[in-house]
This record gives C-alpha cells, structure tokens and sequence, in this order.
C-alpha cells in the first residue's frame, strides 16, 4: 500500500511552481494570524483580519502598500513580524528564482546544458546548497552595509537614541534591499526629502536588490565586462539606462511643480527626481507627495514599475529583460531580420514566446484589474491603473487610493500582489518546463497582420 501511495505524494508537489505558491501562501496565512493577535496592533481587540491579510501579503509580496500607518498602527511586535515577512519574501523569491534555471537546466539536453553552464557562470547546476548560502550571504550583507550610515545618521544627525536609530536603520535597510517600501513613518521619507545620508543608502539597496541574485553574485566575483553573461549585460544595462532616463523625465517634469520639486532647492531637486525614479524598481517608499504629482509623471512612474526590476532578485514588473527583449524582436521585425540578436548572441525562438506570453498576460491582468476596480470603487480611471499597477508590479507606491477602494477592492489587490509577485516566475518555470517536441507539423498559414 505504501508503494501505491507513494507516487501520488509525490505527485502532489512535481513541479516547483506548486511547492513555492503553496509556500507562499503559507507564510501569508501565518502571518496574517500572528498580525492578527492583539499583542501585534495598538488598537485594543487585535487588527481585523482584513487589514492583518492585507499588510501580511504586501510584507510576504515585497509590495509595501498598506492601509494603515505601519509605524504607528503596529506594535513592536507588530512591526517585527512585518519584517520578518519582508526577509523570508525577499529571500524566497530570489532563491526560488534562481532555482528555477537550475530545474530548467536539468530538463534540457546535454550540449545545451553545458552551453547554459558557460553562459550562467553564476550558478552551478549541482550545487543547490550554494544557491541557498549565496543568496543569504549577499542578503544579510547589503543590509548590514547600508544600515551602518542609516543608523550614524538617524543618531548623529536626527537626535535619536542609538537602539532606536539602530532600529530604524535595520528595519529600512531590509525593507530597501527587498524591494519593500514598508516605512515606519507616516509620511514614508519625505521628511528626509533633501537628506542624501538617508536617500542614497536606500536606493543603493533598492537598486542592488532589483538587480537580483546572478548579477550581484557576478558583480561579486569580479568577472570582466566582456565575460559576463548575457543577462548580467541585459539586466545593468537596462537598469542604468531607466535610472537615467527616469530621472531626467520625473525631474524635468516636476521640476515647477509647488507641490513636489518645486519647493526644494535645485541640488535637492536632482535627488529627490533621481529617488523617485529608482523608487519603481519596485519599492514604495517616497521622498515626495504622489498624489501632488502631475498626471504625466504618474503616467511615466505606471511605465517604470510595470518594467521593473532584474530577474532572480527582489524586484517586480515584467522584469527588464522581457522589457529589452520585446524591443530587440520589435527592432529586428522592422530590419526584416529572421533572428533577434542582443549582444552578439542569438536569442531563441522559445525565449521570446515566453517573454511575449508574460507580458501580454501581464497587461491582460493589470487592464482586468483596472475595470473591476473602476466599476467597484467609481474613483478615476487613471489613478485605480496606478494603485492596480502597483500592486501587480510588487511596487507599493500609492496616490492614497489604498485606503478609499473598501474591502472589496482590497482584496482585489490582495490578488494582484499575489499574482504580480509569483506569477510571472511560476509562468514561465511551467512554460519551460513543459517544453516538448512535436513529431508532425501543420502547413504553414499567413493571416493579415495589421
């Protein structure tokens, strides 16, 4: 009987997608009743389940929408199993990530995995154990290092006790490195708008995490720019050229603005447009007033988080490179060239029905989303897409929409940051892994395009 069974077990959890969803939504659940209990909240009676399920998911989802102050709502207490949520995400989903090349690896033919074991000089494929240690090692790391000059500041600088500024330090390092954006302010950092002692050290951690695990660990190794692989070279050049192209949109556009840049002084003016862009990569903290900003750069900043950040890291979207993908198959549809080649390397057919199928369900899901909340909440079109593409982008940026949708609509986001979060990993891990050959094929047909 147990040899019978065995299978069956077995089968429950064969493909990887299953385990860390399953996962996941455990954490969510153990989190939510920890959040739950009246140690974890100030308010006497414990938070609603509503709220703990809400804040327990965008802790777990590396989101950092909330629907209540976090500094103020949650007890101490409260505000450790915050953070603990935010390390066992962010390190989940940047080994589970990384894994998943590995199970992928293993799937495929013998010359094909020594051909992904050169290009992938980051990861051995035998040695699941060192994917674990590495991603921890950097993990506790980054955050040690930033956290030293948060610390030196919030005591030095802000009048704080050391345990507390050491405290605030710890809890915002992690939060930066993990794509979080949870804040224990109310206001998030915008009291630190013209501080870059606090500002830097925060979108360094942001930037880093977004880059995700491979790439730091080949930063790491110090490997020499023409040997790198073709995701390190997709993923920094990408990142570097949003970092700039979004700062000079976000500064440029709001630099008159009373309610934003416009009241700062012009150095100040240049840090807080270059925060903000970093800011979609996708964490939600803030060093100016959403809500004030001008409808384009809302309209820009929805663009920057649906991008998102690297693969295998803590950051959401698309991810950058199905982003740069998508434009190099664009680029060599108008040159009426057969292959899409990004770095003297041709990319295969395979790879870009990937990139296309994510981010086309993507944008299927964000406009879904943006309907049904539309027509729940009867709020405005424009600012429902930004709230919705926060969410599904794990971005945590809000126009403060977060408190007006009800419950309803929070649940609505629930979902979205679900999805966001572990849908476009779990796709694609389950499109290349049921990847097979087909022995006949259909003639071929030409429908009109366009």
């Amino acid at each position: 009987m147990r040899d019978v069974l065995l299978p069956t077990r077995v089968r429950v959890f064969r493909h990887p997608a299953q385990l860390v969803v399953t996962g996941f939504a455990v954490a969510i659940g153990l989190g939510t009743l920890l959040l739950a209990l009246p140690v974890a909240s100030t308010p006497d009676g414990g938070a609603p389940l509503g709220t703990a399920l809400f804040t327990a998911t965008s802790a777990v989802c590396v989101t950092g929408l909330v629907v209540v102050d976090t500094g103020g709502y949650w007890s101490t207490f409260g505000e450790l199993v915050v953070l603990g949520l935010i390390q066992v995400g962010g390190f989940g989903i940047m080994t589970f990530a990384s894994l998943v090349g590995l199970v992928v690896s293993r799937r495929l033919g013998l010359r094909t995995r020594l051909t992904a074991a050169a290009e992938t000089k980051a990861l051995d494929l035998g040695e699941v154990r060192d994917v674990l240690r590495g991603v921890a090692v950097i993990s506790l790391v980054v955050e040690a290092l930033v956290a030293v000059p948060l610390f030196l500041r919030f005591w030095l600088a802000y009048d704080s006790s050391p345990g507390r500024a050491a405290y605030d330090a710890v809890f915002h390092s992690v939060s930066a490195f993990n794509n979080a954006g949870f804040a224990l302010w109310p206001d998030s950092l915008v009291r630190y708008v013209d501080d870059p002692w606090v500002c830097l050290p925060i979108a360094a951690a942001v930037i880093l995490g977004g880059l995700g695990f491979p790439v730091i660990l080949e930063l790491r190794k110090r490997v020499p720019l023409p040997l790198w692989s073709l995701h390190a070279k997709i993923t920094v050049s990408a990142t570097l050229a949003l970092l700039v192209l979004g700062t000079v949109f976000v500064t440029a556009n709001e630099w008159r603005n009373p309610g934003t840049l416009g009241a700062l002084d012009r150095p100040d003016r240049l840090l807080a447009g270059f925060f903000h862009a970093v800011m979609p990569r996708t964490a939600g903290f803030n060093s100016l007033d959403v809500a004030s900003m001008y409808e384009g750069t809302l309209l820009g900043t929805v663009v920057l988080m649906l991008i998102g950040g690297g693969s295998a890291g803590t950051a959401g979207g698309i991810k950058v490179t199905t982003f740069v993908l998508l434009l190099y198959v664009i680029w060599s549809e108008v040159r009426g060239e057969s292959d899409v080649q990004v770095f003297e390397r041709r990319i295969g057919e395979r790879v870009v029905r990937q990139a296309l199928t994510v981010a086309l369900l993507s944008v299927a899901a964000v406009t879904a989303a943006t309907v049904l909340l539309v027509e729940m909440t009867r709020l405005s079109p424009h600012e429902v897409l930004f709230e919705v593409v926060s969410a599904f982008a794990t971005v945590g940026l809000s126009t403060g929409l977060t408190t007006q949708v009800g419950q309803a609509g929070e649940l609505v986001l629930v979902a979205l940051m679900f999805l966001g979060r572990l849908g476009p990993i779990t796709l694609v891990s389950a499109l290349a892994l049921r990847e097979r050959r087909r022995l006949y094929h259909y003639p071929e047909g030409r429908p009109l395009i366009g």
